[in-house]
């Protein structure tokens, strides 16, 4: 690897404040945002509804990787949703409204969520991670460690897919 190469976040050390536990939680989100920040530099606004045989838009995943990480979060603190929550949520439904400043404000945006996420992993005492948590409105039960391990697996996975659609719409 070249020096001008930085290393991938979790090889760059401990997260500081981050229980020891959650590191990889952290360790995740810190990487999903280096490379959507990354993969989104100059994204032609113009493709960002675009739905290469079918698949979900970059739009869809830029909304949806702030918004269910948002509702992850909200869960594991053993809150209920908020009407904005379930506007966001309602809002995630494609296309999108493209501004010129579409991409750049929902790139931010989940900036902003793992900012609030790491916030909240600082904040977690280790000793509740196997405590009992509802998902959703029927309070599907999940444990504390389990749903942020979901909030950061689930960030990865659209990511991916965000990357993959992206590449493709750019290069069609």
């Amino acid at each position: 690897m070249s020096t001008s190469t930085p290393l991938e976040v979790w090889l760059r050390g401990p997260v500081a404040g981050v229980p020891p536990l959650l590191q990889p939680v952290a360790h995740a989100l810190l990487q999903a945002r280096d490379e959507l920040t990354a993969a989104m530099q100059n994204f032609p606004p113009e493709l960002v509804n675009e739905r290469p045989a079918g698949v979900a838009s970059v739009g869809f995943h830029l909304q949806h990787l702030a918004g269910v990480l948002d509702r992850l979060l909200t869960y594991a603190r053993q809150e209920t949703l908020t009407a904005q929550q379930f506007a966001a949520f309602n809002a995630e439904v494609p296309p999108l409204v493209v501004a010129k400043d579409t991409v750049e404000k929902l790139v931010q945006d989940f900036s902003n969520t793992v900012d609030k996420a790491m916030t909240q992993l600082k904040a977690t005492d280790e000793a509740t991670l196997t405590e009992v948590r509802g998902v959703g409105r029927a309070q599907v039960p999940s444990t504390h460690l389990g749903l942020l391990f979901h909030a950061a697996e689930h960030t990865t996975r659209h990511l991916g897919q965000l990357l993959v659609t992206a590449q493709w719409v750019r290069n069609k």
